[in-house]
């Protein structure tokens, strides 16, 4: 059963800042077969959806906001206060926020220990929105210098741990930390060669988001299409070997994943 969205401490939301929704719209569409419905938040901002399941959100917004084109994850909190009084205690960033998106939440743009961005949200979310390694549109990866200490701090932001094992599980396996609900995976906290500095994107530590398709080469060819880029393995500074999955940047120059869907599922 993949996580909902409305667990505080569980991933809530995915959000894309881009330069021109309409391009974005059109590439995500081609690549993902999303289609698209203006959402709460105005006319520069979008839900994609899938099968009429919203998946995630596309902004025009990095230009205005001088943020780059990029993928970022939301994780529901209580109380956005509090959790951003957490994250400077634990030596995060707080870039932005807590800023109000009446009559819908408040939201808060941060980075961890290592500079790899995520936000947090209070208030309202979809209730069909869902994310799992396996059996949902999305899951997440966190790739990090250390893990460990990554598994620290979203801990205690999030309170992943808080004696009630019918909310998360977090196991330390092959060193990563896996994030668990229901006994699905809805996170990986990865360890390896990350560089802060790194001229590359890729190479920086990051939330990756990884979406599903049901043909990972029609998708793959897809972006090549409509304008973006394939990652080669070598590039990527994260060992693939054995996946079904290929890294990509769109036209603007986010970044994400395109996994393929198990066998028999679309």
């Amino acid at each position: 059963m993949p996580l909902t969205a409305d667990e505080p401490g569980a991933p809530c939301w995915l959000s894309l800042a881009a330069r021109d929704l309409d391009a974005a719209e059109e590439f995500y569409g081609a690549v993902l077969g999303w289609t698209f419905r203006r959402g709460p938040l105005g006319q520069g901002f979008s839900v994609g959806e899938r099968d009429g399941v919203p998946v995630g959100g596309i902004g025009e917004v990095a230009v205005r906001m001088g943020v780059p084109v990029a993928w970022t994850a939301y994780f529901a909190v209580a109380d956005a206060d509090v959790a951003v009084a957490r994250i400077r205690e634990r030596g995060g960033t707080v870039g932005v926020g807590p800023v109000a998106f009446p009559p819908r939440g408040r939201a808060a743009l941060a980075t961890d220990l290592e500079g790899a961005a995520f936000g947090v949200w209070e208030g309202r979310v979809s209730s069909r929105w869902r994310l799992g390694e396996h059996h949902a549109p999305a899951w997440l990866e966190l790739h990090t210098r250390n893990a460990f200490d990554a598994a620290l701090f979203y801990g205690g932001v999030l309170q992943w741990v808080d004696g009630n094992a019918d909310r998360f599980e977090v196991a330390y396996e092959d060193e990563q930390v896996v994030l668990r609900t229901h006994g699905e995976a809805v996170a990986r906290l990865n360890s390896g060669p990350v560089e802060a500095a790194s001229a590359q994107p890729q190479l920086r530590p990051r939330w990756l988001v990884h979406f599903r398709v049901p043909d990972l080469e029609r998708a793959a060819t897809a972006v090549l299409d409509r304008g973006g880029a394939l990652i080669p393995e070598a590039d990527q500074g994260w060992p693939t070997a054995g996946a079904r999955c290929v890294s990509v940047r769109d036209p603007q120059g986010g970044l994400f994943t395109l996994d393929a869907s198990p066998e028999g599922e679309g």
